[in-house]
C-alpha cells in the first residue's frame, strides 16, 4: 500500500477546522461527490445537515460506528464529544496544535482501473478496504499511546480511539483513483479513564506497519485474490495487476495533462476577476472543463455514468484488449506453514535496513515487523489475515535476534534501537581499512606546487584551495577535501593534476555517476570513470543475495563472469600503479559498501585516495557515513572555506550558512533570508509546487538556459516529466507519431531530451 500519514493542524483562528470540514464534506479529492456545502458556506453548518461522514469507535478491541453531520464533525474535530459536547481533556489552542492524523489507504492504480471495468471487482475491492480498515483501527488502538505529564514524557496505554473515514473514487484530475482517508482523532482515552492527546510521533513511526498491512491484504486476502482470478487477473512483483499495469502510466499521463489544464484555467479565471480566488462552485466548473479539454467531445457537465463510460473509452483506446473479458485462472497458493522462516527473517532485516539510510542505519521493532509482513506478502501465501499473526510474530522474532541492539534494555517498539549486523560490520570494516590506507606521507610545500605545476594558474587559488592541491599531489595515503558548491574544487583539482603529472604519477577521477565522471574529466583533464566502472574493471560485481541484500563480489583472474559468460582476464581500462592518486569526486554520495571495496582496491594496488565532496549535500542511495569516516581517518583533511561561484558575495555567504545552519533558531533566520530575497516560492499545496516547477522549467527553457528540477520521490518526478512532455506536445515541440518506451511505460518522443 502506498499511503502516508499527515498531520492536520488547528491553524490560525481555527482555520484548520473549517478546512477539514470542507475537505470531508465537499471532497477535494473527488470533485463530483454529492455534497453541496463549500468553503463559503462553512459558517452555516446547518446547510450541510444532510451530509454525513462515518465515525468508527474502537474501544478495548471492539469496533462500532455511527454517522457525523457537519455540525457534529466540527465538535469532534475540536476535541469534544460529538454527541454530548463534553470536552475531552486539555485543549491545545495554538495554531500548531494537531487536530487529527490523516492516514491514506492508497492501493496500486490498476486496482481502480479494474474496479471501473468490472462491477464485481469494485464490490470486492471495497470489501478488501473494509477488512484492511478494521485491521488498521485495531492496530492503532493496541500499538499507540497517549502522552502525559511535562513535555509529554509519560506514556499511557489507550483503550479507545475514534476515526472518521472518507471514501474517494477519483483524484482531483478525475482519473480513477479509489482511496480512503482515515482521520485519527488526536484525542484518545487512556486506561485510567482520562482523555488526553495521542503521541503522534509513535503514530508516524508505526505507519510503516500500516502500509505493510495494506500490501499484505492486497497480495494474500483470499476473497480478493479469488475475485481477481475469476477475471483472469494476477499480481506482478510490484503489486500491480499484471494484465492492467500497462494502462497505469498512460492514464496517469492524462491526469498530469488535466492538472496542467486546471492550473491554466484557474490562472485565467483569476486574471479576469482582479486576482481573486475562484469559489468552490467555480472550481467544480473548472474541474469539468479541465477534464474535458482535448477529448472528442466536451460536455458541460458530467454524471457518474458519463464519467465511467468516458474513462472506459480512454482505456480501450490505450489497448483494446484491456476491456476484453478474460478466462478464469487457477491460483496456486502457498501454505503459510511451508515458508522458509529464516529466509523471510533475513528479508525483513534487509527491508528495515534499506529503509533506515536516512536514520544512520538505525531501525525499530516496528520497522522489523513491517519488513516481516512485506516479506511474507511476497511468498504467494493466500490466507485469512488472522491465520498469519503467528507466522509474522515468528519472522519478527527471528529477525530481531539476528540484528545488533544499540541499547542494553528492551526499547519501546517505535525507538530505532537496532542496526543490521552487516551494516555494523561494514562500518567497522571501513574504519579498519581506512586506517591501513592512511599511511603517513606529506603534503607538497607551496613552492613545490609552483615548481611542479608551472603552467597552472595558481594565482587564482586561495589559501585553502592551495592547501588542498598540495595534499592531493603529496604522498599521504588518505586525503579528504570538503567544501560547499562553488568553493573551487575543480580549479584546485586542475592544479593537483598538473603537479602529479610532473611527478610521473597519474590521477584517476572517479564519481558516483558516469556523467559526473565525464564532466570531471573534461574540466580537470585527468582520466575519469564512474566508481562502478573502475570497480567492474578490477573484477568487482554488484548484485543481490538470496535475501535481497545488495552485495559486492569479486571475480579472480581466470574465473567466468556469470553475467556475460566471458572469462575475466584482469583490468583493461583502468590499470593502476603504485603511487597513483584516485580522486573520488562528489564523495559525499558514495555509500558505505562501495567505499569499502574502493578502499580495499586502493590498499591492494598501493595507490592513494582523495575524497572530495561535501557531507552536507546529497546523500548516497545506500548507507551514508563513508565520507565522514574518511575525514576522521585522513592524514590530511582540508576544508575549502570560500565560495567563488557566485557574483553576489552576500548570496555566497548565505549558501554557507544554509549548508550548516546549526540550531533551529539560526535555521529560521537563514530561511527568512532566503524568502526575503526571493529564493523561495511559497505555495499552498504540493500540486501548486509542482506547477510552479513546471512553469520555471519552461521559463528557463525559453531563455535558452538549462534547469534541473529535483523532487522528493520518483513518482513526483514521473508526474513532472509527464506534465512537461505533454505541454511540449500541446505546443507542437514534440512529435507524437513516433514513440519509444522506456522503463515503467515511460513514453519517449521525437524531440525529447533524455
Amino acid at each position: 500500500m502506498r499511503g502516508g500519514l499527515e498531520r492536520w493542524k488547528r491553524g490560525v483562528d481555527s482555520r484548520g477546522v473549517r478546512q477539514a470540514i470542507s475537505y470531508a464534506l465537499e471532497g477535494t479529492c473527488d470533485a463530483h461527490r454529492q455534497h453541496s456545502p463549500g468553503v463559503d458556506a462553512l459558517e452555516a453548518y446547518g446547510a450541510a445537515s444532510g451530509s454525513t461522514v462515518s465515525r468508527f469507535i474502537v474501544a478495548n478491541g471492539v469496533i462500532t460506528s455511527d454517522e457525523l453531520t457537519a455540525r457534529s464533525l466540527r465538535v469532534w474535530l475540536t476535541g469534544h464529544d460529538p454527541v454530548t459536547g463534553e470536552e475531552r481533556g486539555h485543549q491545545r489552542l495554538s495554531p500548531d496544535a494537531d487536530l487529527l492524523l490523516d492516514g491514506t489507504l492508497n492501493h496500486p492504480k490498476s486496482y481502480s482501473i479494474a474496479a471501473l471495468l468490472h462491477p464485481e471487482l469494485a464490490t470486492e475491492f471495497e470489501a478488501l478496504q473494509d477488512r484492511l480498515r478494521a485491521r488498521i483501527l485495531l492496530t492503532w488502538q493496541t500499538e499507540l499511546n497517549a502522552r502525559r505529564g511535562p513535555g509529554g514524557l509519560v506514556r499511557e496505554e489507550i483503550t479507545r480511539i475514534e476515526v472518521v473515514e472518507l471514501q474517494h473514487r477519483r483524484s482531483r484530475a478525475l482519473d480513477p483513483h479509489i482511496h480512503r482517508h482515515l482521520w485519527l482523532s488526536i484525542k484518545v482515552l487512556g486506561v485510567d479513564g482520562k482523555w488526553s492527546n495521542l503521541d503522534s510521533r509513535v503514530a508516524m513511526k508505526l505507519h510503516t506497519v500500516v502500509n505493510a498491512e495494506g500490501e499484505l491484504a492486497a497480495r494474500t486476502d483470499p476473497a480478493w485474490i479469488d475475485a481477481l482470478a475469476r477475471h483472469g487477473y494476477t499480481l506482478d512483483d510490484t503489486g500491480e495487476i499484471a494484465e492492467l499495469a500497462g494502462a497505469v502510466r498512460p492514464v496517469s499521463r492524462r491526469s498530469a495533462q488535466i492538472e496542467g489544464n486546471r492550473a491554466r484555467l484557474i490562472a485565467e479565471w483569476s486574471a479576469a476577476h482582479g486576482g481573486s480566488a475562484p469559489s468552490v462552485e467555480v472550481l467544480q466548473q473548472i474541474d469539468r472543463r479541465a477534464w474535458a479539454v482535448s477529448r472528442p467531445s466536451k460536455p458541460t457537465d458530467l454524471d457518474e455514468a458519463a464519467w465511467e463510460a468516458r474513462v472506459r473509452d480512454e482505456i480501450t483506446a490505450i489497448d483494446p484488449s484491456l476491456t476484453t473479458l478474460r478466462a478464469t485462472i487457477q491460483v496456486a497458493a502457498i501454505d503459510p506453514h511451508a515458508v522458509d522462516l529464516d529466509l523471510l527473517a533475513a528479508q525483513a532485516v534487509v527491508d528495515a535496513d534499506e529503509r533506515s539510510t536516512s536514520c544512520g542505519g538505525r531501525f525499530s521493532v516496528f520497522d522489523i515487523r513491517a519488513g516481516a509482513i512485506r516479506a511474507l506478502s511476497r511468498t504467494g501465501v493466500v490466507a485469512e489475515r488472522d491465520l498469519l499473526d503467528g507466522v509474522i510474530a515468528e519472522i519478527t522474532e527471528r529477525a530481531t535476534r539476528s540484528v545488533y541492539r544499540l541499547v542494553s534494555d528492551g526499547p519501546p517498539p517505535h525507538v530505532k534501537a537496532f542496526m543490521a549486523t552487516e551494516t555494523v560490520r561494514a562500518k567497522v570494516r571501513l574504519a579498519g581499512r581506512l586506517d591501513v590506507l592512511a599511511r603517513p606521507g606529506r603534503s607538497l610545500l607551496p613552492d613545490e606546487l609552483h615548481r611542479l605545476a608551472p603552467n597552472a594558474d595558481l594565482s587564482a587559488l586561495d589559501a585553502s584551495q592551495s592547501g588542498a592541491a598540495c595534499a592531493i599531489a603529496g604522498t599521504d595515503g588518505l586525503v579528504t577535501v570538503t567544501g560547499p558548491a562553488g568553493a573551487g574544487k575543480t580549479t584546485m583539482l586542475r592544479a593537483a593534476f598538473a603537479a602529479l603529472a610532473s611527478q610521473r604519477r597519474r590521477m584517476l577521477v572517479v564519481a558516483p555517476t558516469r556523467k559526473a565522471a565525464s564532466v570531471a574529466s573534461r574540466e580537470v583533464g585527468a582520466a575519469a570513470s564512474s566508481i562502478h566502472g573502475l570497480l567492474s574493471d578490477h573484477g568487482y560485481r554488484w548484485g543481490t543475495d538470496e535475501a535481497g541484500a545488495k552485495v559486492w563480489t569479486r571475480l579472480r583472474m581466470g574465473e567466468v563472469d556469470p553475467s556475460t559468460g566471458a572469462v575475466y582476464g584482469g583490468p583493461t581500462q583502468y590499470a593502476l600503479r603504485s603511487r597513483d592518486r584516485i580522486v573520488v569526486d562528489e564523495a559525499g554520495m558514495v555509500d558505505l559498501q562501495t567505499a569499502n571495496v574502493l578502499v580495499e582496491l586502493a590498499i591492494e594496488q598501493g595507490v592513494g585516495l582523495a575524497f572530495v565532496g561535501d557531507t552536507h549535500q546529497a546523500l548516497p542511495v545506500g548507507h551514508a557515513g563513508a565520507m565522514s569516516s574518511a575525514i576522521r581517518h585522513a592524514n590530511a583533511a582540508v576544508e575549502l572555506d570560500t565560495v567563488h561561484r557566485f557574483r553576489d558575495p552576500d548570496y555566497a555567504a548565505l549558501t554557507l550558512r544554509l549548508r550548516d545552519a546549526g540550531d533551529r533558531e539560526r535555521a529560521l533566520v537563514v530561511a527568512g533570508e532566503l524568502a526575503e530575497h526571493g529564493h523561495v516560492d511559497r505555495v499552498e499545496h504540493h500540486n501548486a509546487a509542482r506547477e510552479r516547477m513546471i512553469d520555471a522549467y519552461f521559463d528557463w527553457h525559453a531563455r535558452g538556459k538549462r534547469v534541473t528540477l529535483v523532487s522528493g520521490t520518483n513518482a513526483a518526478a514521473d508526474a513532472i516529466n509527464d506534465a512537461i512532455q505533454q505541454r511540449r506536445v500541446d505546443q507542437g515541440e514534440l512529435d507524437v507519431r513516433v514513440a519509444a518506451w522506456g522503463l515503467w511505460q515511460q513514453r519517449i518522443l521525437v524531440g525529447d531530451t533524455v
